[in-house]
């Protein structure tokens, strides 16, 4: 999700490269961060909005896709279409999560995903996890029995512990989705993956929402402005200054700078929505962003590491 085309993609390109990286990445995060509060006032069910989404930020892929196609390289199909439809789940689920146990909680709880993919890696692939990971894993988890509201009374949202887990299962699809697009990646490719996986996530949305009938193909013209707002913005926008950003940027400082997602969603639910987690809540929540900073400058210390 980077440019439109390819004259366009070199002019943008040209245009990032002008400002600090740091900056388009904190911009970035912070695009991806107005993500749960679109979603949360367009009052539009997980699979609406997690359609939605999909269909408008098609056209952009589409046009990336068809860029990609110059380059030579295989094209892998089944991997990125099943990768969608751990990308879909995410998407509904995450979407459910979000009324019942607030924007920014429920973007925090995603960060089980940050467990999930290397226990996939070392079930699948044979990678073992970094000694960092296996320390940050205890206080991980400890911070989500909090921030979702397990540990007792006090939890914002209507439904919190319904949402807290709607929101983890949503982290296990994202995980799902991260670690099959990486064994179907190459160079060259990642647009194409990207539009099977997007179209695989969009049928997962109406396989969920048809018969549940809880998806709205004709959603009313302000519910319709959210969605597109969160396709463009949250989306489209977010990504493409991430995508621009971190390749001149360390790792340590790119994945550190991403930290801002999951901070800004619960900045922005607290002063824009007026949610108000309890104390412990937010406890959870640093407690989880601290590990997730703790456990992804250990990946990266180790993929700069020879052998």
């Amino acid at each position: 999700m980077t440019t439109t085309a390819s004259h366009p993609a070199k002019t943008a390109m040209a245009f990032t490269e002008r400002f600090d990286p740091r900056l388009l990445a904190a911009l970035g995060s912070f695009c991806i961060s107005l993500s749960s509060v679109f979603i949360k006032v367009s009052h539009a069910s997980g699979s609406t909005s997690a359609f939605w989404r999909c269909l408008l930020a098609l056209p952009v892929l589409l046009l990336l896709a068809a860029r990609e196609r110059r380059s030579p390289g295989p094209r892998r199909v089944l991997l990125p279409l099943l990768a969608g439809v751990g990308l879909g789940l995410d998407f509904v689920l995450w979407g459910e999560a979000i009324p019942r146990v607030g924007a920014g909680v429920a973007t925090v709880l995603l960060a089980v995903q940050v467990i999930i993919v290397p226990l996939l890696a070392f079930a699948f692939l044979r990678e073992r996890p970094a000694k960092r990971f296996l320390l940050a894993v205890p206080v991980l988890l400890g911070g989500v029995v909090l921030a979702g509201g397990f540990a007792g009374t006090g939890s914002f949202g209507p439904d919190p512990v319904t949402g807290a887990v709607a929101a983890m299962l949503a982290g296990a699809g994202y995980a799902g989705y991260l670690f099959l697009i990486r064994l179907s990646g190459g160079a060259g490719s990642q647009a194409q993956s990207l539009v099977l996986a997007t179209l695989s996530a969009g049928v997962v949305a109406v396989a969920l929402g048809v018969p549940t009938g809880t998806l709205d193909f004709t959603p009313d013209p302000r519910t319709f402005g959210w969605l597109a707002a969160l396709a463009l913005v949250g989306q489209l926008a977010g990504w493409t200054l991430i995508s621009a950003a971190l390749p001149r940027m360390s790792a340590t400082a790119g994945a550190t700078l991403m930290l801002l997602q999951p901070v800004g969603a619960v900045l922005l639910g607290i002063v824009l929505l007026g949610e108000t987690p309890s104390a412990l809540q937010l406890v959870g929540c640093a407690g989880v962003v601290a590990a997730v900073c703790f456990a992804g400058n250990g990946r990266s210390a180790d993929r700069r590491s020879p052998g």
